[in-house]
């Protein structure tokens, strides 16, 4: 008896011995992979020039050396001062939260649900916001958003009850993300939110206005008088922006200045008291004031103080 030689077409010769009842299993057709097979030296070609275009021009690796990275563009004019303040603020902006930029509790514009239509009217006028919070009985407990356009309802039909014009309030966290904050006002046009702490407290309040000014305003820049202080700017036309709770300390040393008080002799921790209590009422956006030399501009006012001023030396002949 002799043996015949049956290949599979994928190992060594397997042999079975003939007339054996054995069947010989058919030559198998290796199955293609679905993958296409990827190009290697077009992979490599492409790694190359990524490697060379690092080497060359490294990334940044943190957000204050793609800030750098901003002003170095703007130096060699590839962008202009406006776009790298607003780029400077989406980058910020990113690690900011709700909390970072509301108007706290305490300064908040409140309306009672109980008030009368002569006093809602004279605080809409005075503080020219343009939703407010209402509560009842006490602060804490919000009830709804009074839109001031609104109030033209009231007054046409007075018989309406104030409760029927407001709108439901929105509440947030205040971990709320400003990138996550931004899209959603976006998506459901509210424009308000009430931010709430840990504990579910009323910790302040934010609008879709203060998320953009931390990408079109207030923005930190390469100009700061002092490293250590975030409430001195210079700014380009050789005026600053002075922070309304910068120390009066702080402004006097900076502008080698002795601000003071009244006769009165009362005394004030922050610019913005001093200011305001020298004007003689809440300052309100465009107002200025001269003190000790110095040309304050009220540049943003929030819930009733003063946020930022524009201040330069004095005219000649401009008196305190």
């Amino acid at each position: 008896m002799h043996s015949g030689a049956i290949t599979d077409g994928l190992g060594p010769d397997i042999r079975y011995p003939t007339g054996s009842s054995t069947t010989a299993r058919p030559a198998r057709t290796p199955v293609a992979d679905p993958r296409p097979a990827r190009n290697p030296e077009r992979e490599d070609k492409r790694s190359f020039f990524r490697k060379l275009a690092e080497f060359i021009h490294p990334g940044p690796d943190s957000k204050d050396e793609l800030i750098e990275v901003l002003a170095e563009a703007e130096d060699n004019e590839i962008i202009n001062a406006e776009s790298r303040v607003m780029l400077e603020g989406v980058i910020r902006m990113a690690g900011m939260s709700a909390g970072d930029v509301m108007v706290a509790a305490p300064r908040m514009d409140l309306i009672h649900i109980d008030a009368p239509y002569d006093e809602i009217l004279h605080i809409v006028i005075d503080t020219a916001h343009s939703r407010f919070p209402v509560y009842e009985r006490e602060r804490e407990n919000i009830i709804g958003i009074l839109m001031a356009k609104d109030l033209l309802k009231l007054q046409r039909a007075p018989e309406l009850n104030l409760r029927a014009l407001l709108r439901p309030a929105v509440f947030i966290p205040e971990s709320k993300g400003l990138n996550d904050l931004l899209r959603e006002f976006r998506g459901n046009r509210n424009h308000q939110a009430i931010v709430v702490d840990e504990f579910g407290r009323i910790a302040g309040l934010i609008t879709i206005e203060d998320v953009l000014e931390e990408i079109v305003g207030e923005i930190e820049d390469e100009f700061d008088i002092a490293e250590d202080a975030g409430d001195i700017f210079g700014l380009a036309d050789q005026t600053y922006r002075v922070s309304g709770d910068t120390a009066v300390e702080r402004v006097n040393e900076a502008f080698a200045v002795a601000l003071q008080a009244g006769e009165d002799g009362m005394h004030f921790d922050t610019i913005g008291g001093l200011i305001a209590h020298a004007m003689g009422h809440v300052p309100k956006r465009g107002e200025h004031h001269t003190l000790g030399g110095l040309n304050f501009v009220v540049l943003h006012t929030k819930g009733g103080a003063v946020r930022w001023f524009k201040v330069s030396p004095a005219e000649p002949g401009q008196g305190d």
